[in-house]
C-alpha cells in the first residue's frame, strides 16, 4: 500500500505540474493576444474556446478592412505599385498598369522594374527613397516603348507626377499622378501670356516714342513727370520682352542657342562691370575665387543674362559693405566629372524656407515687403549699362529693379535663369548658404571645351 500512495502521490505532482504549465502556457498566448480573459484558473478549455473565439474575430475584422482597402485601391484614381529591396515587383492597382501602359497581369508577376517600365526617371526615384529612407517626388514624361509599331503609334507620351515612400524590409511604394491636364492648362497658361505680350509690345514701343519726344520740350519743372512715365514704360517693355524671352525658350530651347566660344571668367567680370554703378551705392565688391580662364561653347548674351539677373539679385538683398561671392571650377572627379559649377551667394537674409521651392516659377516673389511703390518714389540721375553685346542702356532709376534690362521685381528674373541653365543641358539649384547664411544660387552647366 505504501509503494501504491507513494506511486499516486507521484502521478498526482506529475500531472500538477504539467497543468500548471499548460496553463502558464496559455497565459502567456492570451497575454500576448492582448486578450483579457477572466474566470477559474483551472478552465483550461473553456479559456482556450473563448481565446479562439476571439482571435477569430479579430482575424476577421482585420480580413474585412483588407478587402475594404483592397476595394479603395481598385477603385483609386491614383496608381500605386510597390517594389522589393531587389527592385522587382510586388504589386499594384489597375490605374497604375493604365499610366505605365502595361497589362493588369504585368504588375503582379516577380520582375524588374526596367524590364517592365523602360523609365529610367522612375529607377532613379527608387534608389534615392531606398539610400536616404525618405519620400521623394520626381515629374517627368513616360514615353511608351513597345515592340508592336501599330500599338506604339496609339501611344502618346504622358507627363507623370511620382511620389515614392519608403516601407519596411526595403520595400519602396510609388504613387502615379497624371498630370497630362495640368501641363495643357500650363501650356495655354502660356500661351495666352505670350499673345498678351505681343499685343503690348506695339503700344508700349508707341508710348515711349512719344514720351521721349515730348521730353525736350517740357520745361524744367514738369521733367519729373516724363522720368516717372519713362520708367514705368520701361518697365512694361522690359517685363513684355522677358515673357516673349521665355515663351521662346520654351518652345525650342536649343535652337535658339547662338553657341561660341565663350570665356566665362571674362564674361563674370563684364557682368560685374555692368552692375558696379549699383554695387557701388552699396559699397559691395565682388569676391571672386576659381579659374581664371576658362573657355565652353554657349550663347553669350544668354549666359550675360543668366549672371546679370544672379548678381542683381545678390547685391539687390546684400547688407551694406558686405561682398558679393562667386566661385568657378570645373568637376572632374566622378559621378558628375566633365561639368563646370558656379556657386554665387552673399551674406543677405537669405531665402525663407517656403519659397525655396518655388523662387524659380513665374511671377514668384517671396519678399512682399520690397513693393513697386517703394522703388518707384525713388529718383536719382541716369545710369548707364554697357551689355555684352556693347549697347547701351541708360536708366534713371537708383534700384537695379528698374534701370537694368531684366525682370525688376516681376518674379520673372530667376525663371529665365532656369530657362537658359537648362537649354544648355545644365541646372540651377537654389539654397540658403551654411556659412554666410545668405541666398546660394548654384549652377552648373555641361562642359564643352574648345
Amino acid at each position: 500500500m505504501g509503494w501504491f500512495f507513494c506511486g499516486l502521490l507521484s502521478g498526482c505532482f506529475l500531472w500538477g505540474g504539467y497543468f500548471l504549465w499548460l496553463n502558464l502556457r496559455l497565459r502567456r498566448v492570451t497575454r500576448s493576444l492582448k486578450i483579457q480573459l477572466s474566470g477559474w484558473p483551472f478552465s483550461t478549455t473553456r479559456r482556450l474556446v473563448r481565446a479562439i473565439v476571439t482571435q477569430n474575430e479579430a482575424y476577421q475584422a482585420l480580413q474585412q478592412e483588407l478587402e475594404t482597402w483592397h476595394h479603395i485601391g481598385e477603385i483609386a484614381p491614383i496608381g500605386f505599385f510597390s517594389v522589393d529591396v531587389d527592385n522587382q515587383l510586388i504589386g499594384g492597382n489597375p490605374r497604375a498598369c493604365q499610366l505605365l501602359a502595361l497589362q493588369p497581369g504585368q504588375l503582379t508577376q516577380r520582375r524588374l522594374l526596367l524590364e517592365i517600365v523602360r523609365s529610367y526617371e522612375l529607377d532613379q526615384l527608387i534608389e534615392q527613397t531606398r539610400e536616404t529612407q525618405q519620400s521623394q517626388q520626381c515629374d517627368w514624361v513616360l514615353k511608351p516603348v513597345s515592340v508592336d509599331p501599330t500599338q506604339l503609334s496609339q501611344q502618346q507620351p504622358l507627363p507623370l507626377r511620382a511620389v515614392s515612400h519608403p516601407l519596411p524590409k526595403g520595400v519602396v511604394g510609388v504613387f502615379l499622378e497624371d498630370r497630362q491636364e495640368s501641363a495643357l492648362l500650363t501650356q495655354q497658361r502660356d500661351r495666352w501670356i505670350s499673345d498678351v505680350a505681343h499685343e503690348l509690345k506695339t503700344p508700349l514701343t508707341s508710348i515711349r516714342l512719344v514720351a521721349e519726344t515730348l521730353q525736350p520740350r517740357l520745361p524744367t519743372a514738369q521733367q519729373e513727370w516724363i522720368h516717372r512715365l519713362l520708367r514705368e514704360v520701361l518697365r512694361l517693355s522690359y517685363l513684355v520682352e522677358d515673357l516673349l524671352d521665355l515663351s521662346h525658350l520654351e518652345s525650342s530651347p536649343p535652337s535658339l542657342l547662338n553657341r561660341q566660344t565663350v570665356d566665362l571668367p571674362q564674361l563674370i567680370q563684364t557682368t560685374w562691370s555692368s552692375l558696379e554703378p549699383l554695387a557701388n551705392r552699396k559699397a559691395v565688391q565682388l569676391d571672386y575665387e576659381g579659374l581664371t580662364h576658362l573657355q565652353t561653347q554657349a550663347d553669350e548674351r544668354r549666359l550675360y543674362r543668366v549672371f546679370l539677373n544672379l548678381l542683381d539679385n545678390s547685391i539687390k538683398y546684400s547688407p551694406v559693405g558686405k561682398p558679393v561671392h562667386l566661385s568657378l571650377q570645373l568637376i572632374e572627379s566622378p559621378p558628375v566629372s566633365g561639368q563646370i559649377q558656379i556657386d554665387i551667394f552673399d551674406e543677405g537674409p537669405g531665402f525663407p524656407d517656403y519659397a525655396l521651392p518655388h523662387v524659380f516659377d513665374r511671377f514668384y516673389r517671396a519678399d512682399n515687403s520690397r513693393t513697386r511703390q517703394e522703388n518707384s518714389d525713388n529718383l536719382s540721375s541716369p545710369v548707364t549699362i554697357q551689355d555684352a553685346e556693347g549697347s547701351i542702356t541708360t536708366a534713371y532709376s537708383a534700384t537695379a529693379e528698374l534701370d537694368l534690362p531684366m525682370a525688376r521685381g516681376s518674379g520673372l528674373g530667376l525663371a529665365i535663369v532656369r530657362q537658359i541653365v537648362e537649354a544648355h543641358g545644365g541646372s540651377v539649384r537654389a539654397s540658403n548658404h551654411p556659412i554666410t547664411h545668405g541666398a546660394w544660387l548654384q549652377v552648373v552647366l555641361p562642359q564643352s571645351l574648345t
